[in-house]
């Protein structure tokens, strides 16, 4: 099993969850320093890991890497939108250069599977990041038409805003609370769909097992306002009071609102107890998934829009934080315990 971007925050859960379940786990990326550290903390519990210091950019490298291997989870990808307006031919080399340098390295190596990590900001991409991921998910559904024999399958999960992870809002409002700085906010109204660091990593174990080839994966998640969210941050880390909030207005290429299915996906995506799945609409031409073939299937009778759907009260999202120790580093940092 391979995972790229191995030493990221999604790709360190998914590494941290498989290597004691597999029989060897490859842990490609290219930060030494991060690999390093992974590495120490998967050898302590005896996991069969080998560290791959190298880049998707490289084919070269993936060749290597990917022989032998069963199952690829790609999530190396450059993920910062302001970053990514400012340089767009980076996001090219690495997240679609990348993406299609896995897809052949994969047929090449008769790999099994497939999972493709992409984004909400895929859904009518406003900046370049999402249109990259928009068009990483078109060349994993293509890739499914056009593997001939080889058995190789190609899904990818959709993830919202990964609460937590590295880069994104709670770390940064955390430390200017802590420092005592005033919290910078885009606008009042921005609202997101959010999911745990855990349950990214759920996500993409669940689509590795039941990928078909040529599906969406996407969790049913919880919108709620980024001004809300630094307010519920702000009562777990420094309890009375309010925040002091700095409005600097939306950045370059930043939407108001999320979406998690686009309206012309409507009509092809169905409903599970946990997963709203996008299938191809040539699915049947190559044997990917169908309504017919995935049981419990319903359609989807609801748009899935952060600026529309119901959102988390403050004292929900308190709760969120807290039943999914969001907050546990900075608390031992020196917030106040909630």
């Amino acid at each position: 099993m391979l995972v790229t971007g191995a030493a990221g925050t999604i790709g360190g859960v998914l590494c941290e969850r498989l290597a004691p379940q597999v029989r060897a786990l490859r842990c490609l990326d290219h930060s030494e320093n991060d690999l390093f550290f992974l590495n120490q903390r998967l050898q302590s519990v005896g996991a069969p890991v080998a560290p791959f210091i190298g880049d998707v950019r490289d084919m070269d490298r993936l060749r290597f890497a990917l022989s032998g291997v069963d199952v690829v989870f790609h999530t190396a990808a450059l993920k910062h939108v302001g970053l990514g307006e400012y340089n767009p031919f980076e996001i090219v080399q690495t997240n679609l250069v990348g993406v299609n340098n896995v897809i052949r390295a994969s047929l090449e190596a008769n790999v099994e599977r497939v999972v493709f990590t992409s984004s909400d900001k895929a859904v009518n991409p406003t900046n370049v990041m999402g249109a990259s991921k928009m068009m990483g998910e078109r060349l994993v559904a293509a890739a499914n038409e056009i593997r001939g024999t080889h058995r190789t399958r190609f899904a990818a999960v959709r993830f919202g805003n990964v609460i937590g992870s590295r880069g994104s809002v709670v770390p940064i409002f955390a430390g200017q609370m802590l420092r005592g700085e005033p919290v910078t906010l885009t606008d009042a109204g921005m609202s997101r769909y959010v999911m745990t660091i855990a349950e990214a990593g759920s996500l993409v174990i669940e689509a590795g097992a039941q990928a078909k080839g040529g599906e969406v994966f996407v969790t049913k998640m919880r919108a709620l306002k980024v001004l809300d969210l630094a307010h519920a941050m702000w009562t777990i880390l420094k309890g009375a009071g309010e925040p002091r909030l700095n409005f600097i207005g939306p950045r370059a290429g930043e939407k108001l609102f999320e979406e998690l299915i686009s309206t012309d996906e409507m009509s092809r995506t169905v409903e599970l107890e946990r997963l709203l799945v996008v299938l191809s609409p040539n699915a049947g031409s190559y044997g990917g998934a169908t309504s017919e073939n995935m049981s419990d299937a319903k359609p989807v009778t609801r748009e899935w829009h952060s600026g529309k759907d119901h959102l988390m009260s403050r004292a929900d999202i308190v709760t969120y934080l807290q039943t999914h120790k969001v907050l546990e580093p900075f608390l031992q940092s020196g917030g106040l315990l909630p």
